[in-house]
């Protein structure tokens, strides 16, 4: 059964910034060593992004070249001509949408939109070969936990069929605090993070993320929570498999404490 990730995507297109190289290196390192924590190489890879939300069900792209999305603003030129070129699978996406319909989620295709850069980026790193498929699964505008986690657990079954499930965002997103006025919350809140995922039961993790309001300046690193809410569909996937840090930094993006986590 394939282990499932959660993973910072980092800021924009950085692994294309050549001055952001030293800056990245723990980040870049992390996903680089993805696929050497894999027992074999993914039938697909199913990638569910921050930067794709929905509003009354979930998108699921099923385009067989996916586009780019260059969802980001402000970086040079040369960053909206990137392609990351690994195929679609249209058969995997038909079979993901009648899976979650038999769960009772309300689902569409979009064969139009293309790999935003919550998906490309991280990939990019991870896969630079771009040869394993990739069908990307939005997250629903509520951002209800329960929701989420949820769908994580119906999902969870597809991981004994080679599917590969990764939630990207980041474990602190506020755009205003990237500089030293986020270290303090961001630590806070990681170290929170960490001791309700780490040795802990389903049951226990499920609770604690359902109350992630209640968390140490919980609203001060996500003023919006998009940005977290990949993370509970990957731990409603992995269920009480051991939970292990895959990323961790402490002055991360200008100062802020962020993490990563390999589930199984």
């Amino acid at each position: 059964m394939q282990p499932v990730f959660f993973i910072s995507h980092g800021g924009g297109p950085w692994p294309w910034i050549q001055q952001w190289e030293q800056s990245y290196s723990k980040l870049r390192t992390s996903l680089h060593n993805i696929p050497s924590l894999l027992e074999f190489q993914p039938k697909v890879i199913l990638m569910i992004s921050a930067h794709w939300i929905t509003r009354g069900g979930l998108g699921i792209m099923n385009n067989p070249r996916p586009p780019m999305l260059y969802d980001y603003y402000g970086f040079p030129p040369y960053t909206y001509s990137i392609h990351y070129n690994a195929p679609g699978h249209p058969q995997f996406a038909k079979t993901l949408n009648s899976h979650l319909k038999s769960y009772g989620f309300e689902t569409s295709f979009d064969s139009e939109r293309g790999l935003d850069h919550g998906a490309f980026v991280p990939l990019a790193v991870a896969f630079p070969e771009a040869q394993i498929p990739v069908v990307q699964l939005s997250i629903e505008a509520s951002f209800d936990p329960n929701y989420h986690l949820a769908l994580g657990e119906a999902l969870k079954p597809l991981r004994g069929e080679g599917v590969l499930i990764i939630g990207s965002g980041l474990t602190f997103h506020n755009m205003h605090l990237f500089n030293p006025e986020g270290s303090q919350p961001s630590e806070e809140f990681d170290a929170w993070l960490q001791d309700s995922l780490i040795g802990k039961t389903y049951e226990q993790r499920k609770q604690s993320l359902i109350n992630w309001e209640m968390a140490p300046s919980a609203r001060v690193c996500h003023p919006l929570e998009d940005h977290l809410i990949p993370l509970m569909v990957a731990v409603g996937a992995a269920g009480s498999d051991e939970a292990q840090l895959n990323y961790y930094e402490q002055s991360a993006m200008g100062g802020v404490t962020v993490s990563g986590y390999k589930f199984g």
